[in-house]
């Protein structure tokens, strides 16, 4: 069966499996191929990238890159991009700058309202990668704030509950073009995550492609079949790139399994066929 997963979350960001763990991971799913998309960062990528060598799978380099939007935040995949160029490393370093200003007030939040957490709770659960807010969530679990990872969400840390704090991110052009200007290739992320219309989406694709933007994930664990289809219709209809990926991430999200989502998900081998052609197809020109 010639499956992949393309979107994966290791213990270099927010994820529960060190880099080299994912790839083994991922060749006992069946799967033939893995990507190794981190959010902001690449630190994981040699690790991965030397495990995936020594057991025989491939292993496709990655980032996720947060960017701001109106609406939200909507999430930029980079892939085969040279993750060693200097100028994209101070970029994601300043992303992960904005992260780790943001953490301290996200623990002054809890405290008024009556959590007693602190950063050392925080920073033991991450164990070396950097801090997101799902490791605020474990270290809540842990000390008996919250029984599960959404109810931490739920009632403080996602947008718009008490504990949220915004941070640094690019906007959805700058993260297309600096993962363009490092070699790579961008792909908008889980699309049905912005909640807009068609027409909406549209735009907003028809921008970003104009930017550079070579991929769209039309499948993804939380797509339904409808939504896999009308991102299907718009990677032909601009030229694009269909990508797929579970957004696996471990304990933190237990409801998705790596390769199979929530069960259902089966990204095909060919649409990595397709990356790379226009991976290959970018070298030449």
């Amino acid at each position: 069966m010639n499956f992949i997963d393309l979107h994966t979350h290791t213990t270099a960001s927010d994820g529960s499996f060190p880099p080299g763990r994912i790839v083994e991971m991922a060749l006992d799913a069946g799967l033939k191929a893995v990507g190794v998309t981190d959010h902001d960062t690449t630190d994981g990528l040699d690790e991965a990238l030397a495990r995936g060598a020594e057991i025989g799978l491939e292993v496709v380099p990655g980032v996720e890159i947060s960017a701001e939007f109106e609406s939200g935040t909507m999430h930029v995949l980079g892939y085969y991009m040279d993750f060693r160029n200097h100028d994209f490393k101070e970029r994601l370093t300043a992303l992960q700058e904005g992260r780790s200003d943001r953490n301290p007030n996200i623990v002054r939040k809890l405290n008024e309202l009556g959590l007693n957490l602190t950063m050392e709770d925080v920073t033991a659960e991450a164990g070396g990668g950097q801090i997101g807010r799902p490791h605020f969530a474990r270290a809540m679990i842990r000390k008996g704030f919250v029984a599960t990872t959404n109810e931490a969400f739920d009632l403080y840390l996602a947008k718009g509950r008490p504990a949220y704090v915004d941070k640094f991110r690019f906007f959805p052009v700058e993260a297309v073009k600096m993962i363009l200007q490092a070699g790579g290739l961008p792909v908008l992320a889980h699309p049905g995550t912005l909640k807009m219309s068609p027409e909406g989406l549209e735009s907003v694709v028809a921008g970003l492609k104009e930017a550079g933007l070579v991929g769209i994930e039309a499948c993804y664990s939380d797509h339904t079949p409808e939504m896999v289809k009308e991102y299907m219709r718009l990677a032909e209809r601009f030229h694009l790139v269909p990508t797929g990926g579970s957004d696996f991430h471990g304990e933190s999200k237990k409801e998705i399994s790596l390769g199979k989502g929530r069960g259902d998900l089966a990204v095909p081998l060919e649409f990595l066929h397709r990356l790379k052609d226009r991976r290959d197809r970018k070298s030449v020109v």
